[in-house]
């Protein structure tokens, strides 16, 4: 297209080029730190219901005189949580809690648990590789 005086209207090729070459860039740039968030973001909920259980676990103990069982932690600490027991967001994502002999707990118990809980001493950690030392 063509004015009337001579000049024309519109980008050339070229320019199109570079500023899709130049979007591209940024995308790449700026992907994987969008794209992490999300892993931190897990992370850091999980190591907070970690401080969350564990405060309530000896809250319980210090009422009761002693940890509370594998088995009825979840329901146990009713009273010391706000709303429902945790779900672990590493590893295994759910809030089922196994019962583990180890002390301290340095692997992970077998299941699929998300969370690992010794009653005998009251640790409390997530139940997968990748969280375990929390």
């Amino acid at each position: 297209m063509q004015r009337a005086n001579g000049k024309r209207n519109g980008f050339t090729l070229v320019e199109l080029v570079v500023v899709v070459l130049v979007l591209g860039i940024l995308a790449a740039v700026a992907a994987p730190r969008v794209m992490n968030t999300a892993s931190s973001a897990k992370n850091n909920g999980t190591k907070q219901s970690l401080a969350i259980v564990r405060n309530a676990i000896e809250l319980y103990k210090s009422e009761n005189g002693s940890y509370p069982t594998a088995a009825t932690l979840s329901t146990s600490l009713t009273t010391y949580l706000k709303g429902p027991f945790p779900t672990c967001q590493v590893g295994n994502v759910n809030a089922t809690v196994v019962a583990s002999t180890a002390s301290p707990i340095t692997t992970p118990e077998a299941g699929g648990a998300g969370w690992a809980y010794n009653q005998s001493t009251g640790e409390f950690v997530v139940n997968h590789a990748d969280g375990i030392a929390w």
